[in-house]
């Protein structure tokens, strides 16, 4: 069992606000939640959103049969919280009908769960998105020699709880398939009644060999014949079903600077590569700088947001051909980075230098990394 980041809800729940802990599909936090749930104390009542009795109760609006359900409780989970309709109003309800009640609730879709619950629970509520395991978690369980000596299997299987708990590479690229294949795109394609999945997949595909590039959603269209808002609505849902995310560039509104595009990254390194069926090692490859680049910017994603330091990040390139893969922007201070798997020589392009002044820098490679993200 691997001991997550948030091992302890206890410590995040109080009464009379909701716990809302949301990510994509099995990343461990229904696991998560029923490990602290059997050590704790306090009476706890545990449902389900995809019961129907459930989605009934909770979606009725009727305040007398929810404050009935949850008499007796000190707590109240609800899994999957997102497939009952108006959740947030019967979320509400518990929370105001019954102050001295801690509630819990778990969702892997960030557009219907979020949505649902903003309103309604403005001021009661506490987010927390869960990833797939982080380097700042596995840290608890090996030292640093230890995580570099397994760096090879994170950049090629990532890091979803039951891929680590594989013991082969043949057990994880199984795991990895079934996740692509059963759980990856199935919240996206229920929302707004989309069917061609085969779309989607291509389009994902086209993403996925253009990690650290900037993606023209154009280029994107023509390619899978769709226009163009179109994609952006699909790679809209990806990103709110967490496959994906957005990295936007850095500019002062120079001409000369390339602006309103983005690069794209995938949440975890292993279903980036079972999406294009390559699993092969690191020497049999030659996307070892995106796979690098991709680990490290969302290793330091979820560094930061378990850490609960607000940033900016953006990238910077001109049209000369400079370009920086990772500014971060935090408390007024701007921090430059070259993330490159071998230790090597470079510096900040003199064009940026001259714009905006010397940032600090670093160059974050596989010897130094570790400082980066833990």
């Amino acid at each position: 069992m691997i001991k997550r980041f948030w091992a302890d809800p206890g410590t995040l729940i109080e009464a009379g606000k909701v716990l809302i802990i949301y990510g994509a599909r099995r990343v461990g936090k229904t696991t998560l939640v029923k490990e602290w749930l059997k050590n704790t104390s306090l009476k706890y009542r545990y449902e389900s959103g995809d019961n129907i009795r459930i989605k009934n109760l909770l979606g009725s609006g009727d305040f007398d049969i929810i404050k009935e359900f949850a008499s007796g409780y000190d707590i109240i989970v609800i899994d999957e919280a997102q497939q009952i309709p108006d959740i947030g109003k019967g979320l509400k309800i518990l929370v105001d009908e019954i102050p001295d009640l801690r509630i819990i609730a778990t969702g892997s879709s960030s557009f219907d769960l979020l949505q649902q619950v903003g309103e309604p629970l403005t001021g009661r509520k506490r987010t927390v998105k869960l990833f797939p395991v982080a380097q700042k978690e596995l840290i608890a369980e090996m030292n640093r020699y230890e995580l570099k000596e397994n760096l090879e299997n994170y950049l090629v299987f990532g890091s979803y709880p039951e891929v680590l708990m594989s013991k082969s590479k043949k057990e994880k690229t199984r795991v990895l398939n079934e996740l692509v294949e059963t759980y990856l795109l199935k919240d996206v394609l229920s929302f707004e009644r989309i069917k061609n999945s085969a779309l989607l997949f291509k389009l994902l595909k086209l993403l996925a060999f253009q990690v650290g590039n900037i993606v023209s959603l154009n280029e994107i269209a023509r390619q899978l014949g769709i226009n163009v808002k179109t994609v952006g609505r699909y790679i809209d849902l990806l990103e709110k079903s967490f496959v994906i995310y957005h990295v936007g560039s850095f500019s002062g509104n120079l001409r000369k600077e390339i602006v309103k595009k983005n690069k794209y990254y995938f949440y975890d390194n292993g279903i980036r590569n079972a999406v294009i069926l390559q699993m092969n090692g690191l020497e049999d490859r030659n996307d070892i700088g995106a796979l690098w680049e991709n680990f490290l910017m969302t290793e330091r994603i979820k560094k930061f947001n378990y850490e609960e330091v607000y940033y900016n990040c953006y990238f910077w390139r001109n049209y000369h051909g400079n370009e920086i893969d990772l500014l971060e922007e935090h408390n007024g201070t701007l921090n430059a980075y070259e993330l490159k798997w071998k230790k090597t020589k470079a510096g900040i392009p003199n064009d940026f230098v001259k714009k905006y002044g010397n940032p600090g820098f670093a160059i974050i490679h596989s010897a130094n990394y570790p400082d980066f993200v833990l």
